[in-house]
């Protein structure tokens, strides 16, 4: 279908006109002429549900024109915008992209040549059922139709088309399960699984498996390696059981590992992105002045002269590490704290390798408790895993290239909110030098009546002529006439660490005292060494960890339009920063001042808005226009 009409401007043009029309037709096609659907315009922005009538009135007046793909009005994700028909696939082209999975899944395993390797040998596959066998077993499934005469699907096809509606439209495992027991029933000469169970066994062998690793529930241990045959926690001051009941063989905690090699591997598979991994070697335009990519940035170069080696193949992926946590119940009042770690492939161009497909699942801590400095614990799989891949190259076939290279990876940093950032790198970011720029030159003062620390000092950064550190009475009362504190270098840290004593990773009753007393006797804000300095080329890093500036920004912008508009919950103009204020002899004007019998006074400050302002500024914000997607409605926030 035509959408060349929805880049008009001129919204009485009769191209215009009758692409509305069009649109029209096509969104309530089969449906109630009096239902509501969301609608696209302008103003609603698909965030309002109208009328045939009204819509259609709406449009006439512009419509979103980034809206070209219309998934809330009937047309799916996987639609050609060149074909009127809104069906998923047309006849062939189910065999055709179930052909090219296992062909990649076949290079990936048994090389370019897989078709006419040894290995893929139907003699052999009677007796032994190993990889070969069972990939072959995927090829057979993916040439039978799924029922006899059925040109579309094969069993193979249908358990993928399956499982890829259940994500896209949030099914629950108990419906899949109940709708694919319906169809076995309904369709018994179809090769349709029973259950959601038998399902994901099928698919199973496309590769790109998940690892269970047993863990203890205090965080001291995994069971792995060399535990993976206890029964208890190994550490003696635990020694919480493994287990639910010895009977049950039922874990208590399970972290969920996701193998990094195979993952890296599949890159090469696909010809377009074997050759978008070259990218930032052959085709990105250097700029010195400009970063547009992190192969821009001083980090990467710097790795690239301590590393020749590495940066001599650019194929060799150079990754980033994203985790936090979050509540996967929602907003519900059950507390439980999930952290999914995430990794991302940095050798892909700028438009492809923050996009969802390259987001790499490493791993899945589970909760129910944030595993706060223990988290080094469920980290070690991964490490040994970028240990291996740095120092040992790993076979891997260039479909771009065609040939067989071999492969190594490197973790360039970790991407972090600020608590977080302290689980990872080891330093605290609480208390009096809480500043991981600053470190044991953080400038901080404790409030009295606001019970909390403040950082003081921000000056310092400025230019040495900057008016600003001039400045007394807009201030802290003192001209600021320091340098910034001096960035200490991967090895200089390394040798601080080593300097304090390592800590017992674990959350039993017996171990959380003994970190109480250490953390009194311990003057250095550093609370362990990460693991992360276990990689031979951490502590060279030009950067090991960076702030998340999705999280600063939001927070710190609703601190300042809370206190703009004096919001109760999100104001910082409290009357206990009034009375810090005048223990610390700063700003008498905003001093509390004495009112009507035991009472005090706030006087209003230099920022504040009268109620008029407050309107006015409600009523500027609710007529920003942002791009698709950019931010939240504003007016209904």
């Amino acid at each position: 279908m035509d959408r060349s009409w929805m880049s008009i401007k001129n919204y009485l043009d009769p191209k215009y006109l009758d692409g509305v029309d069009e649109f029209i037709k096509f969104a309530f096609l089969g449906k109630d002429p009096n239902c509501k659907l969301p609608c696209p315009c302008k103003v609603c922005n698909n965030f309002e549900d109208q009328t045939k009538e009204v819509m259609a009135n709406h449009l006439c007046r512009g419509i979103v024109d980034s809206y070209t793909r219309w998934i809330y009005h009937g047309e799916g994700f996987e639609s050609d915008d060149e074909n009127d028909d809104i069906e998923i696939n047309d006849n062939d082209s189910d065999f055709d992209s179930m052909e090219e999975l296992l062909n990649d899944v076949g290079v990936a395993n048994f090389g370019e040549s897989w078709r006419h390797s040894p290995e893929l040998d139907t003699g052999g596959c009677t007796e032994k059922e190993g990889e070969a066998s069972r990939f072959l077993r995927l090829l057979s499934e993916a040439e039978k139709s799924l029922y006899p005469g059925c040109e579309k699907y094969s069993k193979l096809s249908f358990i993928v088309h399956i499982l890829h509606l259940k994500t896209m439209n949030r099914w629950t495992c108990k419906s899949t399960d109940m709708l694919l027991k319906f169809l076995h029933q309904v369709f018994p000469t179809a090769l349709i699984p029973s259950s959601y169970y038998e399902a994901k066994n099928f698919i199973r062998e496309l590769g790109l498996k998940c690892e269970k690793i047993h863990a203890c529930e205090n965080d001291c241990a995994l069971f792995w390696n060399e535990n993976k045959g206890l029964d208890h926690c190994p550490n003696e001051k635990c020694k919480a059981p493994r287990y639910k009941s010895p009977n049950s063989k039922i874990p208590r905690k399970v972290l969920r590992y996701f193998p990094l090699k195979p993952r890296l591997q599949r890159l090469f598979v696909n010809k377009e992105i074997a050759r978008d991994m070259r990218w930032h070697k052959e085709r990105r335009v250097d700029n010195e002045n400009m970063m547009r990519h992190p192969a821009d940035s001083l980090a990467w170069k710097d790795f690239d002269r301590n590393h020749k080696s590495f940066a001599e193949d650019p194929r060799n992926v150079r990754l980033g590490l994203a985790s936090d946590g979050f509540n996967p119940f929602g907003t519900m009042s059950n507390s439980y704290s999930i952290w999914p770690v995430i990794l991302v492939p940095y050798n892909l161009p700028p438009w492809k390798c923050l996009k969802d497909p390259f987001f790499f699942l490493s791993m899945i801590i589970p909760g129910p408790k944030a595993p706060g400095n223990d988290i080094d614990i469920f980290f070690r799989p991964l490490v040994d895993e970028l240990k291996e891949l740095f120092a040992t190259d790993v076979e891997t076939y260039d479909a771009f290239r065609e040939e067989k290279f071999m492969l190594r990876a490197a973790l360039l940093w970790t991407i972090n909110d600020f608590p977080a950032y302290g689980y990872l790198s080891g330093w605290s970011t609480k208390g009096y030098k809480a500043c991981h720029v600053c470190l044991d030159e953080t400038t901080s003062l404790y409030l009295n009546n606001g019970h909390k620390c403040c950082y003081m000092g921000h000056r310092r950064f400025l230019p040495i002529d900057h008016k600003w550190r001039r400045e007394k009475k807009q201030f802290n009362g003192e001209r600021e006439h320091r340098q910034p504190p001096r960035t200490l270098s991967g090895e200089e840290v390394l040798q601080q660490l080593l300097r304090i004593e390592q800590v017992e990773f674990g959350k039993a009753p017996d171990l959380l005292q003994q970190k109480k007393r250490k953390r009194v006797q311990n003057s250095s804000n550093w609370k362990k060494m990460s693991i992360f300095f276990e990689l031979p080329y951490w502590s060279t890093n030009k950067i090991r960890h960076n702030l998340d500036i999705m999280h600063i920004v939001k927070n710190v912008c609703e601190s300042l339009v809370g206190t703009l508009m004096n919001i109760p919950s999100r104001t910082k103009d409290t009357w206990q920063a009034r009375e810090d204020l005048k223990e610390m002899g700063l700003r008498e004007e905003l001093h509390l001042q004495p009112g009507g019998g035991a009472s005090k006074v706030m006087p209003p400050a230099c920022y504040t808005l009268s109620r008029l302002e407050k309107k006015n500024f409600c009523q500027f914000l609710s007529t920003i226009k942002f791009p698709d997607g950019f931010a939240s409605n504003i007016p209904r926030n």
